[in-house]
């Protein structure tokens, strides 16, 4: 027979790491939880000032939980989708539109966002790596080939991260470390429009407008493809987005010094009913602050005579 002060020292461990166990399901029903409920709260507010209050302590309990739970995969691709659509629209977009963009406290919100977008591109990673272990390794090394091995379930964090870096390049084009690594994200993104162009209710697309709309035929891009992808967003949208109609006018029109699609593209993104689509109330109440600002600032862009109005 045992010994009972060896019997207890079992029972005694057999208790803890029961205790540990039950600790570690609790804590991993509670990430489960907050790692997807809290987007569409957000997502249906039409209080801008409001969200952005609230967003960052959301964010820094999911970090306590995730030193908790480290590989917990969706408390990864939440805190990577927080922080890229907080750094956008709370800071990039305050920073595009002070003028002038040169100020002291423009270039402070930018080297804010980067921070925030490299934050969320290094918590992509990570989620990536909880089943595809070495894939920041692998991506650096043959991009072409690790994509490819990627399917529809890794879309929803492949556009996180892609995205996520994209803001930082795009925001301090200065950077050309960062610069240099332009084409991983590229192909990032492509390879999610390939596996699943719906993805986001059009968001792949969205972000094509702008990227294609930016640049050049010689580049990649051009307007004939971001046309394409404005069509093909609204498609996906089905009209109820007023995104794809700012990401157009602020880059096609502009480019092509076109004051009157300009204006009309700005237009049909303030005349979209942010009451009737609830779950794009936020983004829709962001994308249509964004259309009258530009408007009341066409100017910026466009050689108009001084006695033409070009407010909204």
């Amino acid at each position: 027979m045992r010994k009972p002060g060896k019997l207890i020292t079992i029972i005694l461990i057999v208790s803890g790491l029961y205790s540990c166990s039950v600790q570690k399901m609790a804590i991993n029903s509670v990430a489960d939880a907050l790692s997807g409920s809290t987007s569409g709260v957000f997502a249906t507010d039409d209080l801008p000032e409001f969200v952005a209050d609230a967003v960052p302590f959301g964010l820094k309990m999911n970090e306590a939980l995730l030193e908790q739970t480290p590989e917990h995969k969706g408390l990864l691709l939440s805190l990577a989708s927080g922080y890229a659509q907080y750094s956008y629209a709370f800071v990039q977009l305050p920073a595009d539109t002070l003028t002038p963009w040169t100020s002291k406290r423009s270039k402070e919100l930018k080297s804010y966002a980067k921070k925030l977008y490299l934050r969320s591109r290094d918590y992509a990673f990570r989620a990536m790596e909880v089943d595809s272990p070495n894939f920041t390794e692998r991506l650096f090394e043959e991009a072409d080939v690790t994509l490819a091995q990627m399917t529809v379930e890794d879309v929803p964090t492949l556009y996180w991260l892609g995205l996520s870096w994209m803001g930082a390049i795009s925001i301090t084009m200065t950077d050309l470390g960062l610069l240099a690594e332009l084409k991983y994200a590229e192909k990032i993104l492509l390879r999610c429009l390939e596996l699943d162009e719906s993805y986001g209710d059009g968001a792949l697309h969205e972000f094509f407008i702008t990227y294609d709309g930016s640049r050049s035929e010689v580049m990649g891009g051009g307007p004939d493809k971001a046309r394409a992808h404005y069509v093909r967003a609204l498609e996906l949208t089905k009209v109820s987005k007023a995104s794809p109609h700012v990401a157009l006018a602020t880059t096609v029109a502009i480019q092509s010094q076109d004051l009157e699609a300009y204006r009309k593209l700005l237009q049909q993104a303030i005349s979209v009913d942010v009451e009737a689509y609830p779950q794009y109330k936020l983004e829709n109440t962001l994308a249509q602050r964004k259309a009258r600002w530009y408007l009341n600032n066409a100017g910026d862009y466009f050689l108009i005579d001084e006695g033409e109005d070009d407010d909204d």
